[in-house]
């Protein structure tokens, strides 16, 4: 894994730690994500709703990579999205660098974290 990646996503995760408490993983923060995706804020989810957010979070966040194409959102505000091509055949490794990647940029394009001025 690239160590800047890494270092970066340790930088993240210690600043959301400080919002949300200590022990925030990769699945805690696509969770996150996807709760800020379906814009109702936080309730208490269904395990089914919790599977649903993490895959809005994933969809969320390859869709700038060409993945994904945001369709719209059905009645109950859920997103929804089509899915332009496979992703390659990617070994554990590289699969968790492709997500920590796409959450830093996420993170940084709304304007939650700057991996500049990271401490």
């Amino acid at each position: 894994m690239d160590f800047e990646i890494e270092l970066r996503f340790q930088a993240l995760t210690k600043k959301l730690e400080t919002i949300f408490g200590e022990g925030l993983d990769t699945q805690t923060i696509l969770f996150l994500i996807g709760v800020q995706e379906l814009e109702l804020g936080y309730k208490k989810f269904k395990k089914h709703e919790k599977t649903d957010l993490m895959h809005v979070a994933i969809c969320t966040l390859l869709e700038p990579h060409g993945y994904y194409t945001f369709d719209g959102r059905d009645a109950e505000n859920w997103p929804h999205f089509t899915l332009n091509k496979n992703l390659p055949a990617l070994d554990e490794r590289e699969q968790q660098h492709l997500i920590k990647e796409a959450i830093l940029d996420y993170f940084e394009q709304n304007g939650i974290f700057d991996s500049n001025t990271a401490e």
